[in-house]
């Protein structure tokens, strides 16, 4: 495998135009400030080209919507992070319309979607991925116009049973390593926690 030399510790996944100064921007398509040019649909036969427990911080906005094979994306990331390294996402959430209007997304993701990047949620089955991620936080950007003063219970129940509640979605996770077992029991809660926008 050829590694290329980091020159950050920070990794900014699919960075577009938005590149970030004293980051290793990452991105598909070949551009300016575009430090690594990769297709992170290719991680199943195409190692990251970066260092095992390299990497500290990766941000990834609006990009985990787009890719097609998550499980070898998340554990090749896995592989890169040091021990106790920071992934934050940002997505549109999974019962939004923005989840579905762009058709370059290939996949919805809701609360409990990322639990299945961490090993503990593969106590009934097994499918080859080997990182571990455990859910920090989770915050839910809402309306404040119309939710704004009402009781946490009645807002869930509406994410829950409505469309277009969320708008947005934002996930911190941690690198457990070394993985731990696969065993339900050792499934955690994140914290959830809203935005009001």
């Amino acid at each position: 495998m050829s590694l290329i030399v980091t020159i950050s510790d920070k990794l900014h996944l699919g960075c577009g135009k938005n590149i970030l100064p004293d980051w290793l921007n990452v991105d598909c398509v070949d551009s300016p400030g575009v430090d690594l040019v990769f297709d992170l649909d290719t991680c199943s036969t195409n190692p990251f080209p970066l260092p095992d427990n390299s990497i500290e911080v990766i941000l990834a906005s609006h990009l985990i919507e787009h890719i097609v094979n998550p499980l070898p994306m998340m554990q090749e990331l896995h592989r890169i992070a040091k021990p106790d390294a920071k992934a934050i996402f940002y997505l549109p959430y999974g019962s939004s319309d923005d989840a579905f209007e762009d058709p370059t997304h290939v996949r919805p993701y809701f609360l409990n979607s990322f639990g299945y990047f961490s090993q503990p949620y593969y106590w009934r089955a097994d499918y080859g991925y080997r990182g571990d991620w455990k859910i920090e936080t989770i915050v839910l950007s809402i309306s404040a116009a119309k939710h704004s003063g009402r009781l946490t219970q009645d807002i869930m129940n509406d994410i829950m049973t409505l469309r277009n509640v969320v708008t947005e979605m934002y996930i911190e996770l941690t690198a457990v390593k070394p993985a731990r077992e696969p065993k339900r029991e050792l499934q955690t809660a994140p914290t959830i926690l809203y935005e009001f926008v």
